[in-house]
């Protein structure tokens, strides 16, 4: 769809393609944050006269977390005559708009999929805002050893970002000492678990698994075996940052450390987007929406500077100096990364606080 706010039929815009996950089996609730984000920003850039005169134009497009759905999106955007592709949030779909958006000539600025590898070889053409899982998920591993975690089980379900997580964590703990046993949910009910979770004297239980499903039922079920009382449940990919984890938890998904993507304090422009976000939303902005935020003030720079004709925003990522709502924007080429990366995104450790779930403690910062 083409958000109302910002169509136009007189072909004078400059035209965005935003991808995110808007229906199921997305994470709905991400997409929305994503998309909540992009919509405020493209508004800010219009209220400042938009592109060299001429207004910003979303054109959204649903991919309900199928990497498919979203290499046809990439397609037709392409053929609207779009200047450059914004958004996404999960990895693996991520990854196949890459692909196709590098094939036929499509500036990408990724938004908040972390997948190391987002792109097969090098390329210019697209470039990422979030940090790499690998260097993400290695500050979570930092947090568990500093907490004195040894035994450390990780439930998965298959898949090529749960499989690369287990992996980080298992090649960065390890020298320290510690034990990482995965238990495969496409063979283990949450009861099996639990079991298993005794079995291997685990002090800690990391879910890289889909939610709701199956991350809400496990998690209830190690709350409620009085076996397993003093373990810890972590969920490094963020599955408690949204609202609807407390609402279908309560206090059950409490001091769940996750992470997130954000500054002990926002900037200036942070935090009048947070205000205005969370009037937006009606309620507290998850840094996925700042993702969002940021990702077209940073396109927005770019057209701006080196034009809207595709071949050019592709030489303007090393050039990207854009004080954004969490920090200030550049890219480099990162070690291991395909892409032109922001290096580094503000990381978090924080869980929801157990006297408050509303509220979320920052327990660890990268």
């Amino acid at each position: 769809m083409i958000t109302a706010a910002q169509t136009r039929t007189d072909g004078s815009s400059v035209r965005i393609g935003a991808l995110a996950p808007l229906t199921r089996p997305g994470w709905v609730e991400a997409g929305q944050q994503l998309l909540s984000g992009m919509e405020l920003a493209v508004r800010d850039v219009n209220d400042a006269g938009g592109v060299d005169g001429r207004p910003l134009e979303l054109v959204v497009r649903d991919t309900a977390a199928d990497p498919q759905r979203a290499v046809a999106a990439v397609d037709e955007l392409a053929q609207l005559g779009v200047a450059a592709l914004a958004g996404e949030y999960h990895s693996v779909v991520a990854r196949a708009a890459a692909a196709r958006a590098d094939a036929v000539g499509l500036p990408y600025l990724c938004s908040s999929a972390v997948l190391d590898a987002l792109t097969e070889e090098p390329t210019d053409r697209v470039a990422r805002l979030c940090p790499a899982q690998s260097h993400g998920w290695r500050i979570y591993a930092d947090f568990l050893l500093g907490a004195g975690h040894s035994r450390v089980a990780v439930a998965a379900q298959p898949s090529v970002y749960w499989t690369t997580g287990a992996r980080l964590l298992r090649e960065y703990l390890a020298p320290h000492g510690c034990t990482v046993t995965e238990l495969d949910m496409s063979e283990l009910t949450p009861a099996a678990v639990c079991d298993e979770l005794v079995a291997h004297r685990a002090t800690a239980l990391l879910l890289l698994v889909g939610h709701p499903e199956p991350a809400v039922p496990l998690v209830r079920s190690v709350r409620r075996d009085p076996r397993l009382a003093e373990i810890m449940i972590g969920a490094p990919a963020g599955q408690p940052e949204f609202a609807e984890w407390a609402e279908l938890l309560g206090d059950d998904g409490t001091a769940i450390p996750f992470l997130r993507y954000l500054p002990e304090h926002l900037t200036s422009l942070g935090a009048r987007v947070e205000k205005m976000l969370r009037e937006r939303l009606g309620q507290t902005p998850s840094f996925v929406a700042f993702e969002g935020y940021d990702t077209i003030a940073v396109l927005a720079d770019v057209l701006r500077t080196h034009g809207t004709d595709r071949a050019r925003p592709a030489e303007a990522w090393p050039h990207v100096a854009v004080d954004g709502t969490r920090g200030r924007i550049e890219f480099s080429r990162a070690a291991g990364i395909s892409v032109w990366q922001w290096a580094w995104p503000p990381v978090q450790v924080v869980d929801r606080d157990p006297a408050n779930p509303g509220r979320l403690r920052i327990l660890h910062a990268g």
